[in-house]
Order: structure tokens, then C-alpha cells, then sequence
């Protein structure tokens, strides 16, 4: 692949995304007639979101008059650092607002640009590596092929704990990264990094000096034990050097149209990507901006948001037992579902029981069995409690027989 390529160019290169993927491939069928359509395809939240959203914005309408901060205002950082804070149990002082702490128009945003400030020009004809999971989230890769570098894509499957083993990579290649993602509680699979995986990687950012960027954003949707965080144990090294996390309001605090996020970690990176964002990115207005702050500093919501989806992983280990793999994750909220096919599974589920899933496949890398989602299907738990009910029991009915 050229790097000389325009941006436009080099992000065709990576084909068409997987909800228009999903699309073509269900464009020549027709949902079974004699059931509602049910779309478990897109990670939505649909449950309801605090009453106090909308009073914010309301109180703080004079503001939709002013350009806001560029890093977010005050208000907003202040609550990010202390939820933070309270979130991870870091101790006083690690984090300023005005220095580790940048808002977000959701974190896609900031998972995409952060690769213009991580990844450095070729230097002698050295290509820079780009680090991924496999699968992935489709964002990263369009980082990583939008700076022309060359992006690795690094399984993640039952074999290496559905995490990616960055690790085994060979020294010259580490030696060529300069930026690699990580999602915990991972995406699609629910995984979650432990405290020895993140301190291993993040040493190794270290070792090597790239930067770590660490997606977070269904650190709150958990079953049992929070998730540790990439702040937490840099922390426990003594700095937050080479680690950027990324958080959203949307999982959280269902609220997924106010594109709401925020970026935190190292005061080097996070004031380059803001001298890069202040020139390339939109920011947010001050009365998102204060319903954002009103949300971070709430948990309440947080509590019963976890607690409702923690009902439908009751209802789908009811419903699934063993079959196709099954296991409740500790984190995200997915079913992931070794179908043996995805996208056959896919095609049948919304023929026969007009449900609309996402093939595993369309979120991997690689050809047939090199890709590690082809096997699955993702389906997204967003929806109220009976139709996510009514929806596995149409997993078990349609694809626990024969097509």
C-alpha cells in the first residue's frame, strides 16, 4: 500500500465497513413475515438516560452563544479527573484537569486523531507499525492506514484469553510501533485486561516508545468486579508516560447522540493532540459540555444501567446454556456467538427470524479462517429486557437446527 496516497484513498483501501457489509448481505433477503424485526446489530443503548440530560442543557442555553474551551471547559475536565479518581482510586495530584485532560465528540474521534500526533512520518523508508486487535474496532484501522502506517493486526482468541498478545511480536517490529490499541472490556469479545496484562504492555509502550491508547469505553457495563484501567496501574509504575485513555458517555450513561467523550493520561501526548484537535476537530458546546459534567459525576444511573443489563446476561445464560460457546464476559455488552458460520448464521437469523446480527468476520482481519471472527456472530444486548428475551430464545429456535 502507498503511503503517498491521499487520506481518501487510503482509507478505501481497508473496503467497505461493516454495517454496509451487513447490509449488502442482507439486501436480497426478506425478514421472516410473521415476526417484528428486531436490530441487535449496532451497540446502541437504547435504556433511558437521567431526566437531568435535558434540564442541564436547558439551564445553560445562554451558552449555545459562545465558542467553547477548546480542551472542554473547566467544569467538565474537573468532573472527568474526579470521576477518574473515584473510579480508580488515584491518588491526589496524578491528574490536572488543565494538563491530563482533553473533552471529546466522543471518543471515536479521539481513537482516530490520536494516530496524526502518535505516529511519526517515515523516516529512511522506515514504515511505522500500528498496533491492533483482531477483531477490532473499525476506527483504529482507520487511524492506522489514515497516517500511512503499517498496521499489524494481532489476534485476539480463546487461545490467548481473547486478548491480543502484542508481546510475542517480533523485536523489529515493536522496534517500528508507534501506536497500539487496546479495548478493555474488549469489543466484541468482553475480555478484560488484569492488572499484570496492562503493567506487561505498559512497560513494553516503554521499552520500545510507543504509545499505548487504551479504549475504556465499556469500562462501566461489567459483570462482578470493576475493571482495573490503564491509569490505575500506570499509576503503580510511578507515571502516566506513554498511556492515553479513552472514555464515553455513550455506553455509560446511554446517551450515545450526545457525543460525548473525553481523553486522559500522559501530559506530553495529551497536550499534542490538543494543539492538533484545537485546528482539526470540532469542540463540544458548553451545554453538552454541562450535562457531560452532570453525567460524570453521577453513578446512580451508572448502577442501575449495570444492573439492567446484568438481567439480560441472566436471561441469555437461561436461555443459552452451553450453546455456541457461551460464557458471560466480564465486561461489554455483546453476545459473542460461535455459529460455526457468521455470516450464514447472520443470513438465516434474519430470513427465518428477522433478526439483524453482525458477523463476527465483518469486525476481523483476514480471509476465511485466518479471520478470527469468522466463526461468530456479535450481538448487541441494547434493547429492553423482553425482546432481548424474546431474541435469544430466536437465536436458539433458528440456529439450533439444521439451515
Amino acid at each position: 500500500m502507498g503511503v503517498s496516497r491521499h487520506l481518501g484513498e487510503r482509507l478505501m483501501s481497508l473496503g467497505d465497513g461493516p454495517f454496509t457489509r451487513l447490509d449488502k448481505l442482507l439486501s436480497t433477503l426478506t425478514p421472516a413475515p410473521n415476526r417484528t424485526s428486531i436490530d441487535l446489530a449496532l451497540g446502541e443503548p437504547r435504556h433511558a438516560f437521567p431526566d437531568f440530560v435535558a434540564k442541564k442543557v436547558e439551564e445553560r442555553r445562554a451558552e449555545w452563544g459562545r465558542y467553547p474551551a477548546l480542551r472542554g471547559s473547566v467544569e467538565f475536565r474537573e468532573a472527568v479527573v474526579a470521576y477518574l479518581r473515584r473510579r480508580y482510586r488515584l491518588a491526589e495530584g496524578l491528574l490536572s484537569a488543565e494538563r491530563n485532560v482533553v473533552a471529546l465528540s466522543g471518543s471515536r474521534e479521539g481513537l482516530f486523531l490520536i494516530a496524526q500526533v502518535a505516529v511519526p512520518p517515515l523516516d529512511a523508508g522506515t514504515r511505522p507499525v500500528v498496533l491492533l486487535p483482531n477483531p477490532y474496532y473499525v476506527a483504529y484501522a482507520g487511524a492506522a492506514v489514515g497516517t500511512g502506517a503499517e498496521p499489524m493486526f494481532v489476534a485476539a482468541t480463546p487461545a490467548t484469553g481473547n486478548l491480543p498478545d502484542f508481546a510475542a511480536l517480533p523485536g523489529d517490529v515493536l522496534a517500528r510501533t508507534a501506536l497500539c490499541y487496546l479495548c478493555s472490556p474488549s469489543n466484541p469479545q468482553g475480555s478484560v485486561a488484569n492488572a499484570t496484562y496492562l503493567e506487561n504492555l505498559i512497560r513494553l509502550a516503554r521499552q520500545y516508545g510507543f504509545v499505548l491508547a487504551v479504549d475504556e469505553c465499556y469500562a462501566e457495563i461489567y459483570s462482578g468486579t470493576p475493571p482495573v484501567g490503564a491509569l490505575e496501574i500506570a499509576a503503580r509504575t510511578g507515571s502516566l508516560d506513554n498511556v492515553v485513555v479513552f472514555h464515553s458517555l455513550s455506553k455509560r450513561s446511554s446517551v450515545p447522540g450526545l457525543r460525548s467523550g473525553f481523553a486522559a493520561g500522559d501530559e506530553k501526548v495529551i497536550a499534542a493532540f490538543a494543539r492538533f484537535r484545537a485546528y482539526a476537530a470540532p469542540t463540544m458546546p458548553g451545554p453538552l459540555l454541562a450535562a457531560s459534567a452532570a453525567l460524570w459525576v453521577d453513578d446512580a444511573h451508572v448502577a442501575a444501567t449495570r444492573k439492567d443489563y446484568g438481567q439480560k446476561f441472566d436471561v441469555a445464560e437461561r436461555v443459552l446454556g452451553n450453546r455456541f460457546g457461551f460464557r458471560r464476559p466480564e465486561g461489554t455488552f455483546f453476545l459473542w456467538l460461535d455459529v460455526g458460520d457468521g455470516e450464514d448464521a447472520t443470513r438465516r437469523l434474519w430470513s427465518k427470524a428477522a433478526l439483524r446480527v453482525m458477523p463476527g468476520a465483518y469486525l476481523g482481519h483476514g480471509d476465511g479462517a485466518a479471520n478470527p471472527g469468522t466463526k461468530y456472530v456479535r450481538v448487541a444486548l441494547v434493547d429492553e429486557l423482553a425482546t432481548i428475551t424474546d431474541a435469544v430464545e430466536r437465536i436458539v429456535d433458528t440456529l439450533g437446527t439444521p439451515g
